[in-house]
């Protein structure tokens, strides 16, 4: 820990010096997927899971004490740190606090603290954070963690109340995150009912029809993508260029969470024909037409000059389409639906031209066209707020958290502040 520099009065110690160091158990297949038990039995990708960004809650797979006994499995206790020890989930970072006595797999680590020891759990947790576990790992192409090198670590050790306040400091920077990010999902679940709702209900409360689309307002109309909108196209077929020559060349990669960060996107040197037949303009929509992405749309709005890669298709709507109401109803299940019949079953199945103009979709009157556009984009706005807080909360955590680990910025001034309260 080179990097460290913390206050004369904290304490260096190596972990093994103040905590148990051990990997999880063997957990064969046979014996997984109880949704019921006395203990949770954890793998990686359990820390992915809504409830778990800090504290261990939920599991998809519980074990009796039978089956404990059968796999000669030994349990963590509460307030036991984990993360990822082998593979590429090394690379994730992510470290965890059980929040009850569990038992993990035995591709997690996990480090118990001594009772009466000088450290918290929540500081233990914050200073895993602080640390990168690719640092604990093997060189070479399979990263792993050895319990020997987690236990020769050396950690800092501040006083207790001083631990007390640090944590105190990141775990109230942390719960404003996951206030927004919970704000972020119910937003999102919103949305999704309210689609369902508005691409069959409308927004004038008419009597409604059945169609091969399902029920539809009596006034609208069951179309086909291709008389609506001029000839896709496929994308460009060239290297990208990251020298600033030429514009921007957008590929698949670069549309991260239905936005693109243009400053990331690197170049194409191509001929003004080839830019000017591929030159992206606002209201454009491009899909993917293979891999994991198939089918996700994304619309153009206020981008620099750039044009689109091969593995992406443009579709540009005519008049009595509205390319906002268009991107929209690429998100709804009807839309999902009919990609993966055109998928046929296949993992890796792609999208064409033929199949996108054969979608069908249900096209309102115009100026309703708009107003639900509008609904919509209105929630995706407060949805980019939220997440935009977020980042920025997180920026702040970690900011934060390289400081007041490595002594820069004192917690004591809210010790002293609580103590005069």
């Amino acid at each position: 820990m080179n990097k460290m520099n913390f206050s004369e009065h904290w304490e260096a110690v190596r972990l093994e010096e103040i905590a148990d160091v051990r990997a999880g158990s063997g957990f064969p297949i046979k014996y997984q997927g109880n949704i019921e038990g006395k203990y949770p039995f954890y793998k990686v990708s359990d820390m992915n899971l809504t409830g778990n960004e800090t504290l261990m809650h939920t599991s998809n797979n519980w074990v009796e004490e039978d089956v404990v006994k059968l796999l000669k499995a030994k349990s963590f206790p509460k307030n036991t740190v984990i993360f990822p020890k082998v593979g590429a989930a090394v690379h994730t970072n992510k470290k965890r606090l059980l929040s009850r006595t569990s038992l993990v797999d035995n591709n997690v680590m996990g480090v118990v603290l001594r009772e009466h020891d000088p450290c918290i759990p929540y500081y233990l947790l914050y200073w895993f954070d602080f640390i990168d576990l690719g640092d604990l790992s093997n060189p070479g192409p399979l990263p792993a963690i050895t319990a020997t090198t987690v236990k020769n670590t050396t950690i800092p050790l501040p006083p207790l109340p001083e631990q007390r306040a640090i944590a105190h400091i990141l775990q109230t920077i942390q719960e404003a995150k996951f206030t927004r990010q919970r704000e972020i999902a119910l937003e999102r679940e919103r949305k999704a009912a309210l689609m369902d709702h508005l691409f069959s209900h409308g927004t004038k409360g008419e009597p409604r029809k059945q169609t091969e689309i399902g029920e539809i307002p009596e006034s609208w109309e069951v179309v086909r993508l291709g008389n609506y909108c001029y000839k896709p196209d496929y994308g460009y077929t060239e290297s990208a260029n990251v020298a600033p020559v030429g514009p921007k060349f957008l590929r698949i990669t670069d549309i991260q969470n239905d936005t693109v960060n243009w400053q990331n996107v690197p170049y194409c040197v191509c001929s003004q024909e080839t830019k000017d037949k591929y030159l992206l303009k606002t209201g454009d929509i491009v899909i993917a037409r293979i891999g994991a992405t198939t089918g996700k749309a994304y619309i153009i709005d206020d981008c620099p000059e750039a044009i689109f890669a091969s593995y992406l298709i443009r579709v540009q709507t005519k008049d009595d389409l509205s390319p906002v109401f268009l991107a929209q109803y690429f998100r709804s299940n009807n839309y999902w639906r009919q990609i993966e019949q055109s998928k046929g079953g296949r993992l890796k199945g792609g999208v064409n031209i033929p199949i996108l103009t054969n979608i069908v979709l249900p096209l309102p009157p115009l100026p309703e066209q708009h107003t639900i556009a509008n609904i919509f984009r209105t929630i995706d706005d407060k949805i980019a707020a939220l997440e935009k807080e977020v980042e920025h909360i997180d920026e702040l955590f970690h900011a934060l958290l390289e400081e007041l680990m490595t002594g820069q910025r004192s917690a004591v001034p809210l010790i002293d502040a609580e103590m005069n309260v």
